[in-house]
Order: structure tokens, then C-alpha cells, then sequence
């Protein structure tokens, strides 16, 4: 993951940083032998002025100072030669270090970046969960809301059943004073025997209930 990647990028700059400090260390030493190298030159030059003065007995020994200062010259140059390549290989070691720093920076920017995401997806989570419960409860609302109307509509068709019945029942007990005005309005002795005889009305009811009807004795 990104997290590792950014510890690989690490680890390779601190490899980075030991091999330009032991290129360092190297060019010192390389510095050093370059230095016997320098003087061992200055001392076989010397040898062989020594062996010229000597003539013929230092003929040998000038020949031996010869070798030296040649083999001393050949050490100084071998030195110079890997002085400058381990100069080079600093400079790409240094330049290698300064991209991979770079892409270590880059990473880490990656994982406060990614890290920042988290933090934001953990956020719409919860928020989304607060959402989901309004909602929950919203449909609970809606729920509750649908069971009042079917009662009320339920009582509404109740309440219309009993106005009809009402109704019937008006238009019957209409019909039945009109009945008793026509009767009342006949005259004669049957309309006084209906005024004045309540006894005369039958006991019996209609077949809508409730209401007396009067018949003559």
C-alpha cells in the first residue's frame, strides 16, 4: 500500500546516504595513496640522482629508482582514475537521492492526501447511517400517518352509513305524519274519535321501527 511504498522510498534514500558517505570515505583514501604515491615519486626521483653521483656501483640502484618512480607514477594516475570516477558515481548518487527524496515528499503528500479521504468517507458514512435513520423514521411517520387516514376514512363511511339510516328513517316518520295530518284533516266522527280517543291507536309498530301507527277502534 501507500504506506509501505513511503518506507521502501525511505529506506532507499538512507541506502542512498551510506553509499555517498562511503564514496566520500573512498575518495579520502584514494587522497591518501595518492599522496605516497606523489612522495614515493619524489623519493625514487632522489634515489636516482643519488645512483647518478654513485656511477657505475649505483648503476643498479638507479635502474631499481627507475622502476619505483615509474610504478609510483602508474599509482598516482590508477589513484586520479578512481578519485574522478567516484566523484561521478557521488553525483548521481547525490542526484538519485534528491528524486527519490522528491518521491518520498510526493508520497508522503499521497498518504495526508489519502488520509484526508478517509477521513471524509468516514464522514458521508456517518452521515449516510444519520440519513438512513431519518428516513427510517420518515416511513414510521408515513406508516402512522396512513393507519389515522384509513380510520378516519373508515368512521367517514361509518358516519355515511348512519346519515342514510337517518334519512330512511326521516322520509319514513315523514310519511307517516303526513299519515296522520290526512287522517286528522278527514273530519267526521272518525276524526274527532282519532282526536279525542288516544286509546284507539294500536299498539303495533312499523317494520322500520319505533313509530306508532293509529287505526280507528
Amino acid at each position: 500500500d501507500v504506506e509501505h511504498s513511503g518506507e521502501v522510498v525511505q529506506g532507499a534514500i538512507a541506502a542512498m546516504n551510506e553509499i555517498e558517505n562511503s564514496s566520500n570515505q573512498i575518495s579520502q583514501i584514494i587522497g591518501v595513496i595518492d599522496d605516497i604515491a606523489f612522495q614515493t615519486n619524489l623519493l625514487a626521483l632522489n634515489a636516482g640522482v643519488e645512483a647518478a653521483r654513485a656511477g657505475e656501483v649505483g648503476r643498479g640502484f638507479a635502474v631499481v629508482a627507475s622502476e619505483v618512480r615509474a610504478l609510483a607514477q602508474r599509482s598516482s594516475d590508477a589513484a586520479m582514475e578512481i578519485k574522478t570516477l567516484i566523484s561521478a558515481s557521488s553525483g548521481h548518487v547525490q542526484d538519485g537521492v534528491q528524486k527519490v527524496d522528491g518521491a518520498g515528499k510526493a508520497l508522503g503528500q499521497v498518504v495526508s492526501q489519502v488520509s484526508r479521504i478517509a477521513e471524509l468517507v468516514s464522514g458521508i458514512s456517518s452521515e449516510a447511517a444519520e440519513q438512513a435513520q431519518g428516513l427510517n423514521e420518515i416511513n414510521i411517520g408515513v406508516s402512522q400517518l396512513d393507519s389515522v387516514t384509513q380510520k378516519n376514512a373508515s368512521m367517514v363511511e361509518e358516519a355515511g352509513a348512519s346519515i342514510r339510516v337517518m334519512n330512511s328513517e326521516t322520509m319514513g316518520l315523514n310519511q307517516l305524519v303526513g299519515q296522520f295530518v290526512l287522517r286528522g284533516q278527514g273530519g267526521g266522527a272518525a276524526g274527532q274519535a282519532l282526536e279525542a280517543s288516544p286509546e284507539s291507536w294500536d299498539s303495533a309498530w312499523d317494520e322500520k321501527g319505533s313509530v306508532p301507527l293509529a287505526r280507528s277502534a
